[in-house]
């Protein structure tokens, strides 16, 4: 089988137990020079590699090649202690790679890609600290969660108590993974008679692998960061409603101003085309255009079209607003009190 995340990385940064990755090619080695920069952050509790799973199926590769000097934030797997880890803590590690990302690089703006779990979070942080940011793309992250879907009827606070499961300690992997199969009974049945079905097609098998692995391969999430996520957002939706703050202050999406690029599948259960939209519809930005792909929630990003449709569309709206006028630059040196 083909590896796991293949493309070259160097590990720039680390903050607790996560990391900064810098991709490179290794014959072309370089230090970035005029190239756009990009940070990709992956979901929080998903492993990042999604976004870079094998040959063939990797948005960090189509960044390279579309010359992209490209970044990865690596949550890490939290452990019992940062049970204590709150949102505002997630937002501020957020804030502080995205500052490295600019001193590392010299870039004064760079392209922020968010996905699933790390578009919500990728959303707050722009509309609270916009300076610095030439665009911003929405992958498949939830920000209107009054069409949260199926995990938002399981979430239901008339059922749900997200505060006792949040005091026993962090979530693993195994309770959530029970939650999703409760989502799809049958997902489990339904992925073995795929792979009866076509196991003989070329390069099939390689896939399936490679996404079973990922699939498998998930970490805990910080309870702390999990009570404010699902009774915050999930079940009172307070993002949309302009009524959740961090850091003292309301996260007011209005404000987020840069080009942005909303990207939803036509199949995702996890995160709904409206449950994306609400970016879209919010957000102050002059230049945005949403986009909806065929797919699931995973399938559109790593499915044989994503490289056809999905990844050209990511690569050529950081090569645009790279060449679009700066936003006012970012200040790396001095950073915001409330993101220390």
């Amino acid at each position: 089988m083909q590896g796991i995340s293949p493309t070259p990385r160097d590990v720039l940064f680390e903050d607790g137990t996560a990391r900064l990755y810098r991709f490179y090619d290794p014959d072309a080695r370089d230090d970035g020079g005029d190239r756009p920069v990009v940070l990709l952050v992956p979901s929080l509790i998903n492993r990042w590699y999604v976004l870079d799973l094998r040959k063939g199926a990797s948005l960090v590769q189509a960044c390279l090649d579309a010359g992209l000097d490209t970044y990865c934030l690596d949550w890490g797997e939290p452990r019992d202690e940062d049970r204590y880890l709150s949102w505002e803590d997630v937002l501020r590690r957020l804030s502080r790679f995205r500052r490295r990302v600019h001193r590392l690089s010299g870039a004064e703006t760079i392209g922020l890609l968010g996905y699933c779990m790390g578009g919500t979070l990728c959303a707050i942080h722009t509309a609270l600290e916009p300076e610095g940011i030439g665009g911003l793309i929405n992958l498949a992250g939830p920000i209107d969660f009054s069409h949260a879907g199926d995990l938002g009827r399981m979430t239901d606070p008339r059922w749900f108590d997200a505060d006792a499961i949040a005091d026993a300690g962090n979530i693993s992997p195994e309770q959530m993974q029970s939650g999703f199969v409760a989502m799809r009974p049958t997902g489990q049945l339904s992925k073995w008679v795929t792979l009866a079905d076509r196991i003989f097609r070329p390069g099939f098998l390689e896939s399936f692998r490679a996404l079973d692995t990922w699939a498998n391969d998930n970490v805990p999430f910080p309870a702390e960061a999990y009570r404010t996520y699902i009774g915050e957002l999930y079940q009172e939706n307070r993002l949309v409603a302009g009524t959740h703050r961090v850091f003292g202050q309301p996260v007011d999406l209005t404000g987020i101003t840069c080009p942005l690029l909303t990207v939803a599948a036509s199949s995702d259960h996890i995160c709904p085309c409206d449950a994306a939209r609400g970016l879209h519809d919010l957000a102050g930005s002059e230049e945005k255009e949403l986009v909806v792909v065929g797919g699931g929630h995973v399938g559109a990003v790593v499915g044989s079209r994503a490289s056809r449709e999905l990844y050209p569309k990511i690569t050529a709206f950081f090569e645009a607003v790279a060449s679009s006028p700066a936003q006012s630059p970012a200040t790396p040196e001095t950073p915001d009190t409330a993101t220390q």
